[in-house]
């Protein structure tokens, strides 16, 4: 397992808080916009499905210890779907963005592909699931933005820290 794929596990052992509608507040959407910070669309993409193969098959790496094919089909498996989707726009931006700094660069690229991105996908799935309009779907996703900012902020502080004191590390500027 790659050390990315062990932060998104690790981040799972945060206690999740899981809202009336099924969608559990997590810190692993961190390690989502980290894998495309750190390494890059196609890679940051494939250690994400390697680590959502893994979920699938049963081991339990999500937060509160799930893990199982149905969680695909649940109010969360449109963000999990997305997950994927979400590392490579995160690792595109800062591939190919190299005109300002990294820490601003990594945060922005964390809000497109780390809340816009993953909350498209989210949101499709939970009108589906709820059976909700995707306008009822989206409201319900408003108490998750602060937290996601915060994470985005971090992204952004994280891998600028690895940056500059591993520059080799930092994959999706090689």
């Amino acid at each position: 397992m790659h050390y990315l794929q062990a932060l998104i596990a690790t981040l799972g052992l945060i206690p999740k808080i899981t809202l009336s509608f099924g969608v559990p507040i997590t810190a692993q959407g961190l390690g989502i916009m980290l894998c495309g910070t750190i390494l890059g669309a196609k890679r940051g993409a494939l250690a994400v499905l390697l680590f959502l193969l893994l979920v699938a098959i049963g081991l339990p790496l999500l937060s509160g210890g799930r893990g199982g094919l149905g969680l695909f089909f649940s109010t969360t498996g449109g963000f999990l779907i997305g997950w994927p989707v979400s590392a490579f726009v995160t690792g595109l931006i800062v591939e190919k963005w190299r005109s300002a700094s990294i820490a601003i660069v990594a945060t922005i690229a964390s809000i497109i592909g780390g809340i816009i991105v993953m909350y498209a996908f989210g949101i499709v799935g939970m009108a589906i699931v709820l059976e909700k309009t995707l306008l009822e779907s989206a409201t319900l996703m408003t108490v998750f933005i602060p937290g996601d900012i915060i994470k985005t902020i971090i992204a952004g502080l994280l891998t600028s820290a690895i940056a500059k004191s591993r520059p080799a590390s930092l994959l999706s500027r090689s």
